[in-house]
């Protein structure tokens, strides 16, 4: 018959491929857990507030058009909406697509048994298939893989945050679209349970037998698979744990599949004692406390409390003198076991001929210290007892007293036997790998003395005194061939036939009076010890390794080691050492993903390397928050140091009298500062003990370790010192996983917000923009400075932006200048939408702006009758105006300071790394000479869209200051209709609030109605950048022509002086020019030369 695994069984690939994907899925489900977007839980009231109309849950499905309406209804909601999913599509799929492939598991193992009914596979039912050892594994474990993935689904993703998550998706995806979408069914599948894992929550009524039976499974194999669990040992574990009171352990895994599996069928555990005291007494008779799957542990008191038949069978396991008796059995193992596993570990005690002597000894030690371990951990759980349930906390209790439990000794004797486990599987390992080569330099001297003996007996080979004896030398000549012949393939024949030649050595010495001949029994003492070694070392089997593994199973303690991590980070604090044999213990947590990857990697899927970097990810993870108190107890020492030499001892000066030489030698504190410094060192070298260690499938060096986590703690003290410095008065969304920045080996820490900023980066922003607000300052371009309107008096200048870089350095400033960025994309976002939603939506401001349009055609004429024609235009719409200014004073005011941060960063660059700033602006000017040529002549070379060179370019640019704010376009725009007419309005009714000064230029004429003048033309300059240039070129028109209207009709009406409204437009070309660095042309193009002339008469 084929082997039911082998590629050409198609029943049995299709099974495999399915457990396969039951145990990714369960690792993707653990994996999306961490990054439910937190908004989903609706648990703050101002997410409630905020998201409460957008996030639904099932109720959604009723009526969907009357969700749907109030949205529409609103704009607002419109928008945070739209915001709301570009923000979590991506997560969002994500999790439907782990959700949907949990729907398509249970329908593709329902497909497979009805295929198996049918006779799709030929010759193969669902009765052969249970009765082949790999089938009957694959059937058990498929049926125990569903239960946990809905166990998993429930645990860590609650039902109302599972709900909102899936209409969230469906409103914003094609699923609703989709004819082939089986979106009710995963919807029916995951509906919420009203479970809760909150401690002290009520467990929902059938729960979860209801949720299991939500998609309909063969009774029938549900039967036929408990019928397997209960009676047979499937995995052949006993047989690795051959004494009897172990065997709760050898079948413990087993015993979650049944656990799990028997919801399933939940009429055995309500109605039939007879089957359920039978599993009792096979499986829990002294254990109630299990790991179902990667360290996810249930109280059986707790999850059989509903069911009659199961809480009754169980009672014998829960009698107190069964509680005492378990837990007094182990309290003395743990008694025995300590001094008995560190003698074995004492330096140089374990020797080869030791452990190969003792085999069965080293193993029975390994188990007993593995099955106390693991009973301990179990029953001492925390997160195995509700501290809300008295029957509970009363078995708890008598367990921690019975068994006189101690964490601190229990994780020793953990750390002990891991040591154990590790050095003896390195050294049978190697053993294993020299065995043939050992055996047969042992085979080949045996056989050598016994030829010299035959020679010696010879009478040719002289040796003292012995006589010549032919028939002895044939023998020693016979006995030389027969070991010569023993054959290292057949063990078992090489084994007998050695222990004949050691007997026949034996009677030989005895019968021929050989023993008065010193050299003669030396040879044949040899010769007998090299039989022995032989015999030894053909002993060396690889099922001793395989042993060892089953029994130093830690899968079950996945997550409660976590509850162990104190101890083991203040055994390192005490003992830096301490770190070689936690080494140990990781790589025995380690062997836990052997679990879920087994089936995978028979399979070969494609799964394989996700879900181990997932598992060794969290290992790796683990590992590094133990290690972390090496890089905090530095950090605290070094807070120490500083603190005495800043503040107890005093700085020596140059000349000093002698009397005064012990005052300033303050032995006690340089003492206090050596030993100190000594403990860092001391520190280190711990950490870097530990050795390179493969921990799954990731490679932790501890030199990276130790880097990450000094840097990781630096950022936090860093991070936190910068929180606390940079809180200025209060009264004045990219998600972590999606980050760049955000490291999970050193993440930036957060702290509780002070006002509407997330960072202190963000209340220092806020903070400069506050003190540099056009409404109350003005800002003097050729003075870099800001101006009190009232005072007169100097707020800040362009040292302030020294300042920033001697405190936060290039990066603070750059991400200062980057956070400006984006607030600039905002506030023009917004404005779009202002100009769309409400300025285009004004009939009667349309209106004025089609009259208007009427009266400047042609723009290259003159408009008769200028000023009443403008003023009118300007005077029907009066509201506009105001939000208008605030957003371009906004965006001119945050682009002067981009502008002043870029000349800092260029500055700085230029002085600490001329040659840095040299080659970038070479490589910018070489960059845009090819691209103007390739525009020129498309035949020529352009990075492609793939090629992230510019990208990668820019960032550099902008981080040494070689960039012009104002030349950036911020964000996309579609084509707006008047809005060069808009503009032009806009600048026409701000011209009389501003006045010109020779000193300062223009400046506002009321401080009560403030306008600032530079954040006015470079907020204005900014936003007409983000449209098409012919916009620019219009409006330009359009103010050319308001100057030669106004001018000409000063001109009739004889007025000599030329008007300050003019005036102002006219600066505003000159400055629009010298800004956006263009030629004089485009201004004359529109005013004529002798107007200029004149006005130059006037500066």
């Amino acid at each position: 018959m084929v082997d039911f695994l082998a590629e050409n069984n198609l029943c049995g690939q299709a099974i495999l491929r399915i457990v396969s994907r039951g145990n990714a899925i369960i690792a993707e489900l653990l994996r999306l857990s961490d990054f439910i977007p937190a908004v989903f839980r609706l648990k703050d009231k101002s997410d409630q507030q905020k998201y409460g109309d957008i996030i639904c849950d099932f109720s959604y499905f009723k009526g969907p058009e009357y969700y749907e309406g109030k949205l529409e209804a609103k704009p607002d909601l419109q928008d945070l909406d739209e915001e709301f999913r570009e923000n979590n599509i991506e997560i969002l799929s994500r999790f439907y697509l782990a959700f949907e492939s949990v729907h398509k598991y249970i329908v593709d193992l329902n497909r497979y048994l009805d295929d198996l009914h049918e006779g799709v596979y030929i010759q193969q039912t669902l009765e052969t298939v249970l009765l082949n050892e790999d089938g009957k594994q694959l059937l058990c474990e498929a049926l125990y893989l569903y239960g946990v993935m809905l166990l998993v689904i429930d645990q860590k993703i609650e039902g109302d945050v599972r709900e909102r998550m899936l209409v969230s998706y469906y409103r914003y995806s094609a699923a609703r679209s989709s004819a082939d979408s089986n979106m009710d069914d995963i919807c029916k599948l995951l509906r919420s349970t009203g479970f809760s894992s909150q401690p002290g929550a009520r467990r929902p009524a059938n729960y979860p037998e209801s949720y299991f039976h939500r998609v309909p499974i063969s009774a029938t194999f549900i039967s036929m698979v408990i019928g397997r669990l209960r009676s047979d040992d499937i995995y052949n574990q006993v047989s690795a744990y051959p004494l009897p009171e172990h065997r709760s352990t050898a079948l413990a895994n087993q015993a979650a599949m049944l656990y799990v599996c028997l919801f399933f069928s939940p009429s055995i555990l309500q109605t039939q004692q007879a089957k359920m005291r039978e599993i009792v007494d096979k499986y829990f008779p002294d254990n109630w406390v299990i790991s179902i799957y990667m360290g996810i542990t249930v109280n059986l008191v707790e999850a059989w409390d509903p069911y009659k038949a199961a809480k009754t069978a169980l009672n014998y396991t829960l009698d107190s003198a069964n509680v005492k008796e378990q837990a007094t059995r182990y309290a003395i193992s743990m008694e025995t076991l300590r001094p008995q596993v560190q003698q074995l570990l004492k330096e140089g005690f374990l020797r080869e001929e030791i452990i190969l002597d003792n085999i069965p000894k080293l193993l029975n030690c390994l188990r007993d210290c593995n099955v106390a371990i693991r009973w301990l951990m179990l029953h001492s759980a925390e997160s195995a007892y509700d501290p809300n349930n008295k029957k509970l906390r009363q078995i708890k209790d008598q367990v921690l007293n019975d068994s006189k439990y101690n964490p601190k000794i229990l994780f020793q004797l953990l750390l002990d036997a891991a040591q154990l486990e590790f050095t003896l599987k390195e050294m049978f390992k190697q053993m294993l790998s020299e065995k043939q080569i050992k055996w047969e330099s042992y085979k080949k001297e045996g056989s050598e003395r016994m030829t010299e003996l035959a020679e010696v007996f010879s009478g040719v080979k002289p040796l003292t005194r012995v006589e010549k004896n032919e028939n002895l030398q044939a023998w020693f000549r016979e006995i030389s061939k027969q070991i010569e012949s023993l054959n290292y393939e057949d063990s078992t024949a090489a084994g007998r036939k050695t222990v004949q030649l050691i007997q026949a050595l034996v009677e030989v010495q005895e019968f021929h009076q050989l023993e008065s001949n010193l050299q003669v029994c030396q040879f044949l003492a040899d010769t007998r010890k090299f039989l022995h070694q032989m015999i030894r070392t053909i002993n060396i089997k690889e099922e001793v390794l395989i042993t060892m593994q089953i029994v130093g199973d830690l899968s079950y303690a996945w997550q409660i080691i976590d509850s162990f991590t104190s101890i083991m980070q203040e055994s390192i604090r005490v003992s830096s050492s301490m770190v070689t044999k936690l080494r140990a213990t990781f790589l025995k947590l380690a062997s836990a993903l052997d679990l879920p990857l087994l089936r995978i990697n028979q399979v070969n899927s494609a799964d394989l390397l996700s879900v181990s970097q997932f598992y060794s990810g969290e290992l790796v993870a683990y590992v590094r928050k133990v290690l972390q108190i090496i890089p905090e107890s530095m950090f605290t020492s070094l807070a120490k140091i500083i603190k005495l030499q800043i503040h107890d001892i005093i700085e020596v000066p140059t000349r000093l009298d002698k009397d005064k030489l012990k005052d300033y030698s303050q032995l006690g504190a340089r003492y206090e500062v050596a030993k100190l410094t000594h403990d860092i060192s001391i520190f280190t070298e711990g950490i870097l003990m530990m050795k390179t260690t493969l921990v799954g499938i990731i490679k932790v060096d501890p030199k990276q370790l130790l880097e990450d986590g000094i840097r990781k703690e630096l950022v936090k003290r860093v991070a936190y010192a910068l929180h606390k410095g940079l809180i200025f008065n209060p009264k004045a969304k990219i998600q972590d996983w999606q980050s760049v920045y955000q490291s999970t080996h050193i993440p930036i820490p957060k702290f509780p917000p002070v006002d509407e900023s997330a960072t202190f980066i963000g209340r220092l922003c806020r903070e400069i923009l506050r003190i540099t607000d056009p409404k109350v300052t003005c800002y003097i371009d050729q003075m870099n400075t800001w101006y009190d309107l009232k005072s007169h008096q100097e707020v800040t200048s362009k040292r302030l932006f020294s300042e920033i870089q001697s405190s936060l350095g290039t990066f603070g400033l750059n991400g200062l200048d980057r956070l400006l960025c984006f607030m600039i994309v905002k506030e023009l976002q917004n404005f779009l939408t202002m100009i769309q939603k409400t300025i285009l939506k004004d009939k009667g401001a349309v209106e004025v702006f089609k009259a208007m349009l009427g009266a400047v055609n042609p723009v290259q004429g003159i408009v008769g009758n200028a000023s009443k024609v403008y003023a009118s235009a300007v005077a029907k719409t009066p509201k506009i105006w105001g939000p208008y200014l605030e957003v371009i004073m906004k965006v001119g005011q945050m682009q002067i300071l981009r502008q002043q941060i870029a000349n800092e960063l260029n500055y700085s660059c230029k002085f600490d790394s001329k040659h840095l700033a040299a080659a970038l602006e070479n490589i910018n000017k070489s960059l845009l000479a090819d691209i103007e040529a390739h525009y020129q002549d498309p035949s020529l070379p352009y990075p492609k869209e793939d090629n992230t060179l510019l990208y990668e370019i820019t960032a550099y640019l902008e981080a040494a200051g070689i960039h012009n704010p104002l030349n950036k376009i911020y964000i996309t725009t579609k084509r707006l209709p008047f809005f060069p007419i808009l503009n032009f309005l806009f600048i026409i009714a701000q011209l009389p609030k501003l006045q010109y000064s020779r000193n300062q230029g223009m400046t506002c004429r009321k401080s009560t109605d403030p306008v600032d003048w530079t954040p006015l033309v470079l907020g204005l300059l900014t936003l007409l950048k983000q449209f098409h240039s012919r916009y620019t070129q219009q409006f330009l028109a359009l103010i050319g022509q308001f100057v030669r209207s106004i001018m000409e009709q000063c001109t009739s009406q004889k007025i000599p002086d030329m008007p300050s409204d003019v005036v102002g437009a006219l600066m505003f070309l000159e400055d629009y020019v010298k800004y956006t660095k263009l030629s004089r042309k485009v201004a004359e193009a529109h005013v004529p030369s002798f107007i200029f002339d004149e006005f130059r008469t006037i500066l």
